[in-house]
């Protein structure tokens, strides 16, 4: 009969150490991932990319802020931050400050759902159950932020095209507005990326095949997404629980192949789906998955 008793109260406890490893500790732990991409021309020097999304930022998380800040000693060659950098009304400045190292280097971004919307309590099971449902909160001051970093020199590729000299070569960009809520508008962009650029570049936030398969057929090199987190809950051996968009489980984080080399394209496209920073102030807990940015080094294919 003990036996019997003792066990719902194991099982208590070990639940109630899992959610508080997961809320307290893990998802405090940030963490630099590295992967090296060849996608650069034969004979080419590397280029680093530092990788940014999700921050999820409130005015307080001092954490997170500095050490964000703390990643301008990599001297990455560019930055990209694939959005949702936001997740109160009062985290601009908090965002800029985080960021503001960074913002003397070339640099590019797109903003997404939680950059224009805050957060709004909801079931945490409904994330699991209930993955693509929406619930948005008030409007966010994103124009500010969208702001703060064109006035710094970054380029806003929501929904457009640019182009930055890095380290003596010429980088190609084009970019859509979340696909999450329905605000990519891939005409805008469409059309084959310069053949004659060193390197071509794909940014959204949401990775939505529908559109990754867009940018692979346009000819873009390398694409970069976050949204995911990852799964932010993962099971060991299993993995991510959802994707929270169309992307399968298997690529729902870290360096992939999204498309194959084919005739003129010999780079095939490559993926880079960020587990990103941060959370939802409602759902506060990574498992198996801790807040990451992405160093990617780019390196030459083979002849």
């Amino acid at each position: 009969m003990r036996w019997y008793t003792a066990l719902p109260t194991a099982t208590v406890a070990a639940s109630a150490s899992t959610a508080a490893y997961a809320s307290l500790v893990e998802r405090n732990r940030w963490t630099l991932r590295r992967f090296d991409v060849p996608v650069l021309a034969p004979g080419s020097a590397p280029l680093t990319v530092l990788h940014l999304s999700d921050l999820h930022m409130t005015a307080g998380q001092r954490s997170k802020r500095d050490w964000v800040a703390a990643l301008d000693g990599l001297e990455p060659d560019l930055v990209v931050d694939t959005g949702d950098n936001l997740a109160g009304t009062d985290a601009v400045p908090t965002v800029l400050q985080a960021l503001d190292p960074l913002l003397d280097r070339p640099g590019a971004f797109v903003t997404s759902s939680n950059d224009y919307y805050a957060p709004r309590p909801k079931n945490p099971l409904s994330y699991l159950t209930e993955p693509d449902k929406r619930v948005h909160g008030i409007d966010l001051p994103w124009h500010d932020l969208r702001d703060g970093l064109t006035g710094r020199g970054w380029l806003d590729l929501t929904n457009a095209r640019g182009e930055l000299p890095v380290d003596g070569r010429r980088i190609v960009f084009a970019g859509c507005d979340d696909p999450h809520i329905g605000r990519d508008r891939y005409d805008l962009v469409e059309g084959p990326a310069d053949p004659t650029a060193d390197l071509r570049i794909g940014v959204v936030h949401s990775p939505e095949p529908r559109v990754l398969d867009r940018f692979a057929a346009d000819g873009y090199d390398l694409l970069l997404c976050g949204h995911t987190h990852g799964g932010q809950l993962r099971v060991p051996f299993y993995g991510a629980l959802v994707t929270n968009c169309g992307i399968d489980r298997e690529r729902v984080r870290w360096l992939h192949r999204w498309a194959e080399p084919a005739p003129g394209r010999p780079n095939g496209t490559w993926l880079h789906v960020s587990a990103g920073l941060g959370t939802s102030p409602y759902a506060p807990a990574r498992f198996a998955c801790p807040p990451e940015a992405t160093l990617l080094t780019l390196t030459a294919r083979p002849a």
